[in-house]
């Protein structure tokens, strides 16, 4: 699991392992926030309703969830199970509440914190992708603080240098094929 405060740039180390091709399942996350002009529905995430959500939770299918900033977002499950049916690594995208759910679910899952080299540049990064007003802005610093107390829950922390994506993927496989040696050396990839 990759986690981190909003603006770390989860996004971006996310899609430039995509673009490596690396041999995981990159699990889509479902939300009811509104889709902004970049995204695409199904790739970046699964826009839905409220009321569908809200089904979704009902009905079980969602392996965590929480509301965030006012939204919904959550792992569904059945993506995740087909998957490791398939005997693929998952790597999913969660804030820290849903990397506490999932750790208490799966207690050998892999949980990753991306944080960056300072709070002053965490909050400049947001200032830059002008997408929160000044009190969401506000909100989303409070949070980050708040989530940097849970370092402990995670087994790894990689620092995402401003301009250095490169160097956090890096990290980032680094610790994936350590944990994968540690856990089972045969199906390690060198």
């Amino acid at each position: 699991m990759l986690s981190g405060p909003s603006g770390v740039g989860k996004d971006m180390v996310l899609t430039r392992m995509k673009e490596l091709r690396r041999p995981l399942h990159y699990t889509v996350t479902t939300t009811t926030r509104p889709q902004r002009e970049t995204e695409k529905n199904g790739i970046d995430y699964h826009f839905l309703s409220p009321a569908k959500f809200e089904e979704m939770i009902a009905k079980g299918e969602l392996l965590e969830w929480a509301k965030v900033y006012g939204h919904y977002y959550g792992v569904p499950r059945e993506q995740v199970k087909q998957a490791l049916e398939r005997g693929l690594d998952v790597i999913i995208k969660v804030d820290v509440q849903g990397a506490a759910t999932i750790k208490r679910a799966a207690p050998q899952a892999l949980l990753i914190f991306l944080t960056p080299p300072s709070m002053e540049e965490l909050e400049e990064r947001l200032r830059q992708r002008k997408t929160e007003s000044g009190i969401d802005l506000k909100l989303r610093l409070e949070t980050a603080s708040e989530e940097m107390k849970h370092l402990p829950l995670f087994d790894h922390v990689v620092v995402n240098r401003q301009n250095q994506v490169d160097l956090a993927v890096a990290e980032i496989n680094a610790i994936i094929r350590a944990e994968k040696c540690r856990v089972n050396p045969r199906v390690v990839e060198l």
